[in-house]
């Protein structure tokens, strides 16, 4: 194991512009790698992240989540594991998959990604960033929760600082405290909300986790704040970086962007390639709860371990020519790719694997058909190159296009 001097550091300027030198780097000489100032073990080949998530004989736990997303979020499904976990996951599954999701939530997708382009379809220009991709997923969450889009830029500023407090990998007071007061700041907001709607019961997502009983459990005021406050930020932060990079790589591959605009069907390829090949979260942690062999080391138990994501979606041992965008790759199952047996790890595997991934698939599918409809010659704005931000999470700041208005 090594500490990694020859590796740009996760905190450093060098790896923020570019991490995905430093990653092959990882991989190949220092899989293992003590990090002093999160104190953390870094991992990032695909099969340690694997085994991390999928945790078959139980050697990691979530705890690190107790300081994580606690103190932004109260205490989160995240956290809980065995039965409590299992119950908790039953009471608010039901929402993202199967009638539900295709009944009630469909029809709130198309609408609200048809109103986003309705604002641009007839420029000829738009930023799918600033003015579609930041916007429309945390539009929906609002609508399906039953709350009132008007507050969207309370909601954006909400998640924004809540995805900045995961991020914090250097401790910036200033930062921690913007994510704490978010706390205190959507529970005022939230919890009256909660207490009127458990008396007026709708046909939205809050009434039914407001109803939800599994086994005779129902949720706490405070159990419903601590999820829609983690839908809002988890579900917003990555299906905007999605949607960001999905159209960035294809604008980028305009061979791939053709056979998409062509064939509809391949969406959902371009989607798994992009969580693969640019994913939203590029690293997510977790405690170890024995000592545990991985390649390069010993990790001890009740460490904590950094799983670089964006590192192991890229391991040569598992993707033929990993940094080529490709969503025509055969090492990469598409049918999969939004299920707990996904060949990629962006929604990670296992027990708390991503329940809000055919919500993401949905929102994805519907808005990229939208903007092809709306956008058939779309092309980036001249002389712009997307350029990827972030650490914690990644993707394009800003994404101008331009196109002929359909029929103009």
């Amino acid at each position: 194991m090594s500490t990694a001097p020859q590796v740009p550091d996760i905190l450093s300027p060098e790896f923020a512009a570019d991490p995905y030198p430093a990653y092959a780097v990882m991989r190949e000489k220092d899989p293992l790698i003590w990090h002093e100032a999160t104190k953390s073990y870094i991992i990032s080949r695909y099969e340690d992240v694997e085994r991390v998530f999928k945790d078959k004989k139980s050697e990691f736990t979530t705890e690190n989540y107790d300081w994580q997303l606690e103190p932004v979020h109260g205490k989160t499904i995240l956290q809980l594991s065995g039965r409590e976990h299992a119950v908790r996951r039953a009471l608010v599954a039901p929402a993202f998959r199967g009638s539900d999701l295709q009944d009630k939530f469909l029809p709130v997708i198309e609408r609200n990604s048809r109103e986003l382009i309705d604002a641009f379809r007839h420029t000829g220009s738009a930023d799918l960033v600033g003015d579609y991709a930041t916007r429309f997923p945390v539009n929906v969450i609002a609508d399906m929760l039953g709350l009132d889009k008007a507050d969207h830029i309370r909601f954006h500023r909400w998640y924004t600082a809540v995805i900045a407090f995961l991020g914090n990998l250097s401790g910036d007071p200033e930062v921690t405290a913007a994510g704490e007061r978010t706390r205190v700041e959507f529970a005022e907001y939230m919890i009256p909300i909660i207490r009127h709607r458990r008396d007026h019961l709708g046909d939205d997502l809050l009434s039914a986790l407001c109803a939800a009983e599994v086994d005779g459990v129902r949720m706490s005021d405070e159990d419903i704040k601590a999820f829609c406050s983690l839908l809002l930020a988890a579900g917003g932060e990555t299906t905007d970086k999605a949607i960001a990079s999905i159209m960035a790589n294809l604008l980028e591959h305009p061979d791939q962007l053709a056979a998409v605009r062509e064939d509809r069907s391949l969406i959902a390829a371009a989607f798994a390639e992009t969580l693969r090949h640019t994913p939203p979260v590029h690293m997510i942690m977790r405690q170890a709860a024995t000592d545990v062999e991985v390649t390069g080391g010993t990790i001890p138990r009740g460490a904590t371990v950094t799983c670089l994501i964006g590192a192991a979606n890229r391991d040569q041992r598992r993707y033929r020519d990993p940094d080529r965008f490709d969503i025509f790759r055969d090492d990469l199952t598409t049918t999969s790719a939004f299920s707990a047996a996904a060949d990629h790890l962006a929604f990670a595997l296992g027990r708390h694997f991503c329940v809000g991934a055919l919500l993401a698939k949905a929102e994805v599918e519907i808005g990229i058909n939208q903007l092809l409809d709306a956008m058939p010659d779309i092309r980036l704005a001249d002389g712009f190159d997307p350029v990827e931000q972030g650490v914690f999470t990644r993707g394009p700041q800003s994404l101008p296009v331009r196109f002929t208005p359909v029929g103009g």
